[in-house]
């Protein structure tokens, strides 16, 4: 027995389609409290996931890291670029 389809709105982004994604955007809240409540809810997605488990580890920690060393990274890119270009007499 197949599933009842489930309405677009209620979808998630992994779960649509690129044709419905039109649709599926035409139902998203991005008035700033919309925006501020999404975050969040990654944010505590997140955490739960990574971070309050019963069983953890460095994972969780260790990605956080490593997207602050990459964002670090981009945002000294000009700088770093700079410098490797220059010549030392």
């Amino acid at each position: 027995m197949a599933d009842r389809p489930v309405p677009v709105a209620e979808k998630r982004l992994m779960d649509v389609k690129l044709g419905e994604l039109p649709s599926w955007l035409g139902t998203r809240d991005f008035t700033p409290n919309g925006l501020i409540n999404s975050v969040r809810g990654g944010y505590e997605r997140y955490y739960n996931k990574y971070i309050n488990v019963r069983k953890g580890g460095i994972g969780g920690v260790a990605m956080l890291l490593a997207g602050y060393v990459a964002l670090s990274y981009l945002w000294e890119y000009d700088h770093i670029k700079h410098d490797r270009w220059r010549k030392y007499h």
